[in-house]
């Protein structure tokens, strides 16, 4: 099996007591997934954990067990709630240091706004010991790398940045392609047909998405694969089997 062929995964876990609240509504999962698809990798499972210490090195622990890549976002900022570098240091089984590379870029940014790098503000240099930083434009504070770890900012703009910067660092394989097919039917309707198109077709996947929209109800039926000649053969296979058994179909989705 080539790099391309295989399938890379990230696991992702976002830190939080806002979160899990509801007072902060999460961003950071669409965009991750939406950036790891184009680098060829697949965002495979998500868990939200709350600030505690305990939890989040659980919470590393499995998910970078199971993938080949791991990214946090949340915790990495000035206060005493923001434990994610002490507890993925723990889970690495490092001690936490002052990053010097952070915290000269944290007195530059601090002097250019004309004010002092505090010690809580110099808690955002701290990192697991071998880590390496991930650039952040939009503030002082730099992301941290350690092996195929990534630790990012909670807020969304920010971790955006991050993700920009590490563009096209990390190995991958095909990205995966998607298509979209709308039909007025009630999914049962044609739950056996879309099982056997996709028992057909090895390298793809059809998901479906039912809705009631205007009285009627209808799916929406999403189909993804790294192959661009199987995506097209599942489409076809299945826009046939629909308009044999009578139903409409609305290439692009309703």
């Amino acid at each position: 099996m080539t790099a391309a062929e295989r399938i890379w995964t990230a696991g992702l876990v976002i830190i939080g007591d806002e979160i899990l609240s509801g007072r902060t509504h999460d961003k950071n999962i669409a965009q991750v997934a939406t950036w790891l698809q184009v680098q060829g990798i697949r965002l495979s499972e998500v868990r939200v954990v709350p600030d505690i210490e305990e939890r989040i090195v659980e919470a590393v622990n499995a998910l970078r067990a199971a993938n080949d890549y791991l990214f946090t976002t949340g915790g990495i900022g000035p206060t005493h709630d923001d434990i994610t570098v002490d507890a993925i240091a723990r889970a690495l089984g490092v001690p936490v240091v002052i990053h010097p590379e952070a915290r000269a870029m944290l007195e530059r940014y601090y002097a250019s706004k004309g004010t002092e790098l505090t010690d809580a503000r110099l808690r955002m240099a701290r990192v697991p010991q071998g880590a390496e930083l991930i650039p952040n434009r939009m503030s002082g504070a730099p992301g941290i790398r350690i092996g195929n770890l990534f630790m990012m900012a909670g807020v969304p703009h920010i971790t955006a940045g991050m993700l920009d910067a590490l563009t096209g660092t990390l190995e991958g394989g095909a990205p995966l392609l998607t298509e979209t097919v709308g039909c007025w039917v009630a999914e049962s309707e044609v739950a056996d047909l879309l099982r056997e198109v996709e028992k057909a077709h090895d390298n793809a996947q059809i998901g479906s998405y039912p809705f009631f929209r205007e009285g009627r109800t209808g799916a929406n039926f999403v189909i993804r694969s790294t192959d661009a000649d199987t995506l097209r053969s599942c489409i076809d296979s299945l826009c046939d089997g629909l308009a044999t058994a009578g139903h409409d179909f609305t290439p692009g989705g309703i």
